[in-house]
């Protein structure tokens, strides 16, 4: 049976933002730029449509469904059509699903403000979290730490600080794989703890984990016990991280998401749906 993935939202839209070069300031917004309405566009846009004053540019493709589909992801609004409908009937229908489709698309670019305020800035004194905290990177070429190249320590003011062993002269490429080669160690004994902690209670076994770097999802498990795990869940709280291992062992029970695989999850995690949300709105730093 092929792995199950857990649920996860696309990632937001991505924008781009002009820059101009030194000694070139951008030119000033003519007045049909100033009054034009906002807009959504789908980099594969073919149609659009006017929902409450705001331009939605949209992918449209015609499929063998038998109903007309909405999707939102990290491109934009996806509309999907059988062959026989008319091209009058889908305007019709995007404006009837004007409301919906607007709280998306807000909601996912809100999303991606929210990621992008969250990128790291790779140099000494950088910060991150871990496990939910806030930690400080701290560039230390005194020492090599036991070879495995950087090490947490804790203040006596409870302030937590990563200490990386490299040079001063440092790159942000360098220090930023440093850092994530230490949290995918970290990553890899915390997930082993929690899958052999929560195993027991669900009566499964679980036989391998790996590590998963996906961009759209955070786990997937296999009928063989196999696990695979996103490395950045060690950015979350630990409850958090709990609701994904459990989420992916219950699916060595029930290799779908019906309600009987909610249940499953439920009697180990009563509140998974708050977690869930937490999983899908918390922005984690962008690397």
């Amino acid at each position: 049976m092929p792995p199950v993935q857990s649920d996860r939202d696309k990632y937001a839209i991505e924008t781009v933002a002009y820059q101009a070069p030194a000694g070139h300031p951008l030119p000033l917004q003519t007045l049909q730029q100033a009054l034009a309405p906002a807009t959504f566009a789908h980099p594969r846009a073919t149609r659009e449509a006017m929902l409450n004053d705001i331009v939605v540019a949209y992918e449209f493709r015609r499929s063998k469904r038998r109903t007309i589909g909405f999707s939102v992801g990290a491109s934009g609004l996806a509309v999907s059509a059988p062959k026989w409908v008319p091209l009058y009937e889908i305007d019709k229908a995007v404006l009837e699903k004007s409301g919906w489709i607007l709280k998306k698309l807000q909601q996912t670019r809100e999303r991606h403000d929210r990621l992008e305020s969250a990128r790291i800035d790779w140099k000494d004194g950088a910060t991150l979290p871990f496990l939910g905290q806030p930690v400080s990177v701290v560039i230390d070429p005194r020492h090599a730490f036991a070879g495995v190249g950087a090490e947490l320590k804790t203040s006596a003011a409870e302030v937590l600080t990563l200490h990386v062993g490299l040079p001063h002269s440092a790159t942000p490429e360098q220090i930023r794989d440093a850092v994530q080669a230490w949290l995918m160690r970290q990553a890899k004994r915390i997930f082993t703890e929690r899958l052999d902690h929560f195993a027991p209670h669900l009566g499964v076994q679980w036989r391998k984990l790996s590590l998963s770097s996906a961009g759209t999802r955070w786990g997937s498990a296999s009928a063989d016990g196999s696990i695979r795990l996103n490395w950045r869940l060690v950015h979350f709280r630990p409850s958090v991280m709990d609701y994904v291992v459990v989420h992916e062992l219950s699916h060595l029970r029930v290799m779908d998401h019906s309600p009987r695989f909610w249940d499953t999850v439920r009697a180990v995690v009563p509140d998974y749906a708050e977690l869930r949300g937490q999983l899908r709105d918390d922005a984690i730093p962008r690397w």
